[in-house]
């Protein structure tokens, strides 16, 4: 039962199956329409030329001839038409109630062909006489079937002859018997060849298949392999081509994971070594007072430091695990900027820098979430203080361009080194790991990118400028 369930056998014995329904229907149903068809255009042919010879024979009937010219019309008229040809008569006249029809008896008159005795199918003549119409038909002589046409001899509209055209069939019987033996031969080669030919090739398909189940078995153990090679453009082919992306992916994932532990580890134990040891020294009893007051305002920063490495980590894993909500709706930007603004008054007293807020009276509105543009915002301006210097001048700005609203953080500080400009936006990169552990605006990114928007740094005339754009609302979004 297990080699059955194998992809191999399934795609064999389904290259198998559809050979042979499709030489079952040619057999069953192509051939016996062919012969069908055959027989039609063979009896359709005789009747064109029955009606042809129809004139003829009417003239030698009715006319004042003599039997032996009777006799060699008639021959030549079966010779012309390839059909036997016989003259019935009847012993009763076929007028009157339709009821004599039915006890006419008939009898050959005349036949061109006395040595084949053919039925002459009184229920087709008689059909003939009542219709006045030439009738045709298909009767079994000795196992194979015959063809024929009777036509009503007419005198002012009455019948006073039949003829029968009798057609061998047999040519025809012959010929689709050679397309049925032709068509079994073709049958039996189509089945090998559909056989050995879906077994091939289910055989490479399994491989190809076998060796990703491999490669993702090695994977799924933690042990990345080389990439498989792309043998192919097809639907495996791009699986496989898929395949190797994601294991590129998750590569880069493993390496990004541990990296971020190590990190985030190294982040923590350094705020908390330096905590440990003010502890210590404060358990001397003989500190003096200031000294004391000094170490219990560093151990505050420490602390403020993990609770914000703690945040940030913690929202780091929610935007990796998907797990952050967003609630879109219009945001008046200006209106946002201004409060956010205020909330930074008095680290901005503290550090002895000039808040700059040039916002217009209303708008721009963009289609976004109000909580997480306000956490934008906080990391940008908490940036701005915690890596520039005292007195630095910073401008909050808002405006709508090309078709999006924008909301700008710029500080004239000393700037970014020259190959900060591409790795700012990193997690834990830093300038100052004092200042920081790196990672505010790596959530800044994602959040903006998670609105359907994007974070851009310019740095250029010693102003250091964080732009968000985020998708207009409004009329004119």
């Amino acid at each position: 039962m297990t080699r059955l369930r194998s992809l191999r056998n399934k795609v064999a014995i389904l290259f198998f199956l559809i050979t042979a329904t499709a030489f079952a229907a040619i057999y069953f149903i192509v051939v016996p329409q062919l012969e069908q068809n055959l027989q039609d255009g063979r009896v359709a042919n005789l009747e064109a030329e029955a009606k042809a010879a129809k004139p003829v024979l009417e003239a030698l009937v009715l006319g004042e001839v003599k039997t032996k010219e009777l006799e060699r019309t008639v021959r030549a008229v079966a010779d012309s038409t390839d059909a036997r040809v016989t003259f019935l008569d009847w012993d009763d006249s076929p007028t009157g109630p339709q009821y004599k029809l039915l006890n006419l008896k008939f009898f050959a008159s005349f036949d061109s062909a006395e040595e084949k005795k053919y039925p002459r199918n009184p229920s087709l003549t008689r059909e003939a006489l009542r219709t006045r119409r030439q009738q045709r038909g298909f009767q079994f002589y000795k196992g194979r079937e015959i063809g024929q046409v009777v036509q009503p001899l007419l005198l002012e509209g009455e019948p006073v002859n039949a003829v029968i055209y009798t057609l061998d069939l047999e040519d025809v019987a012959a010929t689709v018997d050679f397309v049925r033996n032709r068509v079994l031969i073709a049958f039996g080669a189509a089945l090998a060849i559909a056989l050995l030919g879906g077994w091939l090739v289910a055989g490479r398909l399994a491989r190809r298949v076998r060796r990703v189940e491999r490669g993702a078995a090695e994977v799924a153990r933690g042990r990345f392999i080389d990439p498989l090679p792309v043998d192919s453009v097809d639907e495996l082919g791009q699986l496989t081509r898929t395949f190797n992306q994601m294991q590129a992916q998750l590569r880069r994932v493993d390496v990004a994971r541990k990296e971020f532990i190590a990190t985030a580890s190294h982040e923590l134990r350094t705020p908390i070594f330096s905590l440990g040891g003010f502890v210590e020294l404060l358990q001397d009893e003989e500190l003096d007072e200031d000294t004391r007051r000094e170490f219990l305002d560093t151990m505050a920063e420490q602390v403020a430091r993990l609770q914000k490495l703690s945040v940030d980590l913690l929202d780091l894993s929610r935007l990796d695990a998907g797990s952050v909500e967003l609630h879109p709706e219009p945001v008046d930007l200006a209106e946002l900027a201004r409060s956010i603004a205020g909330e930074f008054r008095p680290a901005l007293a503290d550090h002895g820098t000039d808040l700059s807020v040039e916002l217009p009276d209303e708008g721009p509105e963009a289609r976004c979430d109000r909580e997480r543009v306000a956490q934008i915002m906080r990391i940008l301006l908490d940036n701005a203080l915690r890596h520039t210097p005292q007195g630095t001048y910073v401008t909050v700005t808002a405006n709508r361009e090309n078709g999006a609203a924008q909301l700008t953080v710029a500080d004239s500080g000393p700037g970014l080194p020259a190959e900060a400009g591409s790795k700012v936006f990193e997690r834990f990169y830093t300038g100052d790991a004092a200042r920081g552990a790196g990672l505010g605006l790596a959530i800044a990114r994602e959040l903006a990118e998670r609105m359907e928007g994007r974070l851009v740094l310019r740095a250029d005339n010693g102003t250091t400028r964080f732009t968000l754009v985020l998708p207009a609302a409004g009329p004119y979004a």
